[in-house]
């Protein structure tokens, strides 16, 4: 960018109100108006049309879900490092780039990549994304995009479970207050499946009185020599630990451990981010970041490359994010009770992520340059830039922990959340408090992600076995169950253990929007296939750019990151998963062309048109 041009955007101090109004404002407008027209013009969806959730229904998997406790479920599980470390990161440009792909990116990308694979996931009796790809383009395809969707979610539980691992070892309170969520769900799970069924409002007030007590209990068990030492962990024992829950979530019912677990996390998740936003509209902090900072043509201390193509891979599940489609054509589709609640499910919970991303981006710019790039930054790397911090070695004293030199995006992102707490009217003598329940809230976001992404990973390894072995596609065979959780478990569990969060999230974040490029072309072969192929562009657009984008972008990260630094390993699987999207990605433009050519449509069972008849 000329540097006029940037001069011109830095002239101006934003008040960071103004940036959370407007981002508000869009989202709510893009719900009522351009969410509806998704949903149901393009689309199409049928209330009448009954969902896997009730043919299928098995009490296991597939389960008639509260379209709220459903929304909390999937919320919770797209919500992961995404929307709070990627911006985080991406505010080395400046607040400007960031916030503008969120706002855009969460509406035109994001919404729409979510809602179409979550109906198309219910069209086809609630399977996942490769087998869709099998339907709708062909066999060949849909194995390779099995293969792809394979590496990738368990790239992607790696890098999130790192990250949950960064967040949680030796934090005593932290620790405490996450595992409490185990047991408060299965006793909600119970409440609502067993005691009294469908009791969501009882369910959840349980819930939310016992996490409540957890929160407040927190401190107390850390001060507590005795009770501290059950709840403090180093890193390899969670590297160990995260996996076994996430074994454990898979392999037990629905209803039992996981929807209830994540429904409890969004009440913490969604009641946090409105204490932000309330926060912010009390104090009216100043963006201390420049809209553009010096590093947008690269050269920078946190992330190595210009930020066209760097932020659209930084700033993942804030804007658009292929793990999405995994949750999307996972568990979520299994538990719809009705096509009407797609786009709540869908857009609506992909908007409140966006939300969530631009609340991360601020509480990141309303720290001084200085010690933003002070915690960021490595120390070789900050003491480069010839800045001094100014108010982190005071932070550092109050919360009790050294803050400098922890890259990452985590602890930046709970030093500015708890920044704008402590500067509400008698909180600030709290900042202690409020930083320690920012990392709890991290580690709570990222692990609802885990879970899920798990099971959704045993049910890609069932449907990949029984190709060969068809015993394995019965979903309710005990066997099948425990031994493709438990491969796919020590798959990523291995990575956690023996990798870092420098060595994973890269090629985590370019493989992530490659698999969203991928669910973006199935999704517009449906389109066409439905005889709408003049609403084609609303998928095909965002699928075409973020592919071009995304290899260029994995491209750079090979020959400037990963081969420098003798990653080759890192980099082969760099190579591999880029193929394997190309292969899939052509495909579908090919089968565009053969759909296209098809000029008499017909009718379907349930009287809605198609170019070709599948079963659905």
């Amino acid at each position: 960018m000329a540097p006029w041009l940037s001069s011109i955007f830095n002239r101006f101090k934003m008040n960071a109100i103004v940036l959370v109004v407007i981002s508000l404002c869009v989202f709510a407008i893009a719900y009522r108006f351009y969410g509806l027209f998704l949903a149901y013009k393009v689309l199409g969806v049928n209330e009448d049309r009954p969902t896997p959730a009730m043919t299928l229904d098995d009490g296991h998997d597939y389960h008639r879900t509260n379209r709220y406790v459903l929304f909390g479920h999937h919320f919770a599980a797209i919500s992961a490092a995404g929307p709070l470390l990627g911006p985080v990161l991406a505010a080395q440009f400046g607040y400007l780039p960031g916030a503008l792909w969120i706002i855009i990116g969460a509406v035109v990308a994001g919404a729409v990549h979510d809602t179409v694979i979550l109906f198309a996931s219910v069209r086809h009796h609630g399977h996942s994304l490769s087998r869709i790809a099998e339907v709708e383009i062909g066999k060949t395809t849909g194995a390779v995009a099995s293969v792809a969707v394979l590496f990738i979610v368990i790239l992607a539980m790696a890098g999130l479970s790192i990250a949950v691992v960064n967040a949680l070892f030796e934090s005593v309170w932290g620790s405490f207050t996450v595992f409490s969520t185990m047991p408060i769900a299965l006793i909600m799970g119970v409440w609502m499946h067993k005691i009294r069924p469908g009791d969501v409002a009882g369910g959840s007030a349980i819930g939310v009185a016992l996490l409540f007590l957890a929160i407040l209990a927190g401190p107390e068990v850390a001060a507590s020599p005795t009770l501290a030492k059950f709840f403090t962990f180093s890193k390899k024992e969670l590297s160990l630990i995260i996996p076994a829950y996430g074994f454990a979530a898979s392999v037990l019912p629905v209803w039992l451990l996981l929807c209830p677990r994540d429904y409890l996390s969004s009440y913490l998740k969604i009641g946090t981010i409105v204490m932000l936003v309330g926060g912010i509209l009390i104090i009216q902090p100043v963006l201390q970041m420049p809209a553009i900072t010096e590093f947008i043509h690269g050269g920078g201390p946190i992330i190595p490359g210009p930020v066209f193509p760097f932020i659209f891979i930084t700033i993942a599940c804030g804007a658009l994010s292929g793990f999405h489609c995994v949750v999307a054509s996972g568990t979520s589709p299994k538990m719809i009770s009705s096509e009407r609640d797609i786009l709540f499910v869908g857009f609506g919970a992909m908007l409140t992520e966006g939300v969530v991303a631009i609340m991360a981006l601020t509480a990141a710019c309303v720290l001084l340059p200085a010690d933003y790039f002070a915690i960021n930054a490595s120390p070789t790397a900050f003491a480069k830039l010839g800045m001094e911090p100014v108010n982190l070695p005071a932070l550092s004293k109050e919360v009790g922990e050294t803050l400098q030199g922890r890259p990452g995006g985590a602890v930046s992102l709970a030093v500015g959340m708890a920044y704008i707490f402590s500067s509400i009217p008698y909180m600030d003598k709290l900042m202690a408090y409020w930083y320690h329940f920012a990392i709890m809230f991290e580690a709570v976001f990222i692990l609802t992600a885990v879970d899920t992404g798990t099971r959704i990973g045993r049910f890609l390894l069932q449907e990949m076995i029984g190709r060969a072995i068809p015993q394995f596609k019965v979903q309710r065979w005990a066997p099948g169950i425990v031994i493709t959780s438990l491969i796919f478990t020590v798959s990523w569990g291995y990575l956690v253990f023996t990798g870092d969060i420098t060595t994973i999230w890269p090629i985590f974040g370019m493989s992530n929007q490659l698999l969203a490029s991928i669910a973006l072309c199935v999704g517009t072969t449906m389109i066409i296939r439905m005889g709408k192929a003049k609403y084609a562009f609303i998928t095909a657009g965002p699928g075409i750019v973020m592919t071009v984008i995304t290899l260029w972008a994995g491209y750079l990260n090979i020959v400037n990151n990963f081969i420098p630094k003798q990653l080759y390993l890192l980099a082969s699987l760099s190579a591999l998963i880029m193929a394997l999207a190309a292969i899939v990605i052509t495909s579908s433009i090919f089968r565009w062309r053969e759909l296209l050519k098809i000029k008499e449509p017909m009718k379907d069972k349930y009287g809605e048109l198609t170019l070709v008849p599948i079963e659905e």
